[in-house]
């Protein structure tokens, strides 16, 4: 395996962008939701809506506007709850997740990732089921919270199936997680093209590290971004504008660069009782100002 060029790493990455960044387009026949932004998708990770049953999810994505998702909560049936997830995981015909992008497809919404974790302790087949399941979606990104030690087998499946794989920090001091720029150049090193970030914003400043200086640096190879506000030194999360993270700054940054990376909503913010749909409007439309000031 070899080290890809930036120029050619940002071919990889752009020819599966290209897509989700049509404004108001067909999406296999249905009219795609349009929350492109002075060039820049703004969609959300499902995970923003994990209070909501599947199909509440995608209605979601319809009422706050945005046409684009980082799939993770809402995969399972509304039955399948807690550690019988992963069980189900392993032994759902895949039509079903045929099914499931056409209900996307149908609401509007593109489907850009499937969020599947690779942990150390996984077997071979489990590794293979995510990308099976994201072949069976049509997506070409997987974003991933994992093991740094799982990365190059990984990258094996990775390279049979054609889909890349951006990997997701959080703020952690263990060295097998991923967290700062060290962690995530160590699971490139050597790797195939198919290799990359999946860029936490938030999680990355609590971590102490720069997304804007990181953005410019490795934008190449960044599948997506998460949006949310973090204070520095492991803070806590807050609403848009009032932590440490440079939100406005890093979807500048995409804008005036022409930089096609995804900016994904994340909603961590909330506490027991805060009303989902009316905070996620609040960051989308905090997003929106950023972009058009």
């Amino acid at each position: 395996m070899s080290i890809i060029s930036r120029r050619d790493a940002g071919k990889l990455l752009l020819a599966g962008c290209a897509g989700a960044l049509v404004p108001a387009g067909k999406l296999r026949g249905a009219t795609q939701i349009n929350s492109v932004v002075r060039g820049v998708q703004i969609g959300a990770q499902s995970y923003s809506f994990r209070d909501l049953p599947p199909d509440g999810i995608i209605k979601a994505f319809q009422t706050v506007g945005l046409g684009e998702c980082e799939l993770s909560s809402g995969v399972e049936p509304p039955t399948v709850k807690g550690p019988e997830i992963d069980k189900w995981l392993s032994k759902a015909p895949l039509d079903y997740f045929k099914g499931l992008r056409r209900k996307y497809n149908d609401a509007g919404v593109s489907i850009y990732a499937y969020t599947y974790g690779f942990r150390k302790g996984f077997t071979d087949e489990q590794i293979e089921r995510g990308f099976q399941i994201a072949q069976a979606m049509g997506v070409k990104y997987i974003t991933s919270s994992a093991n740094v030690s799982v990365a190059p087998r990984v990258d094996k499946y990775a390279q049979k199936y054609k889909i890349m794989v951006g990997f997701h920090g959080h703020d952690s001091t263990n060295p097998d997680e991923f967290s700062t720029p060290e962690t995530f150049a160590r699971a490139m090193k050597g790797a195939s093209p198919y290799i990359g970030v999946n860029l936490d914003i938030g999680h990355f400043v609590a971590a102490g590290g720069d997304p804007v200086a990181y953005l410019r640096e490795h934008h190449a190879k960044i599948v997506t971004l998460h949006i949310k506000d973090r204070k520095k030194n492991h803070g806590d999360n807050l609403p848009f504008g009032q932590g440490d993270t440079p939100i406005v700054a890093v979807l500048q940054l995409l804008r005036d660069n022409h930089w096609k990376i995804p900016a994904n909503i994340e909603y961590e913010y909330g506490t027991p009782g805060m009303d989902t749909i009316i905070e996620m409007k609040k960051c989308f439309a905090y997003c929106k100002k950023a972009l058009e000031s």
